[in-house]
């Protein structure tokens, strides 16, 4: 009987092993998906922090920027010219007839 005793004991001491190590495996495999989940979640909004910078560099200092645009410049005012009306001649057109 000691023999069977002994058996039993070394199976069960075998399937807790086992168990133990199962746990174990589970337990590290969920910290590994957390960090690689938390890293991930870093590495994005880095990226779309780097992506959102050069979208603004791009379009208020590269090649991007708009034109500026022209201020108007005041003008000076010129007195207005007589326009011949069609009932007179001018006198360019007179001298030739």
């Amino acid at each position: 009987m000691a023999a069977g005793r002994n058996k039993d004991a070394r199976i069960a001491r075998d399937r807790a092993r086992a168990y133990q190590a199962r746990q174990e495996l589970h337990t590290a495999r969920v910290r590994r998906r957390r960090r690689d989940n938390v890293v991930a979640g870093i590495g994005g909004g880095v990226l779309l922090v780097v992506i959102l910078a050069g979208q603004f560099a791009y379009f208020a200092a590269g090649p991007g920027k708009p034109a500026p645009a022209a201020s108007p410049k005041p003008t000076t005012s010129v007195a207005p010219t007589a326009v011949p009306s069609p009932s007179t001649p001018s006198p360019s057109t007179s001298a030739t007839r």
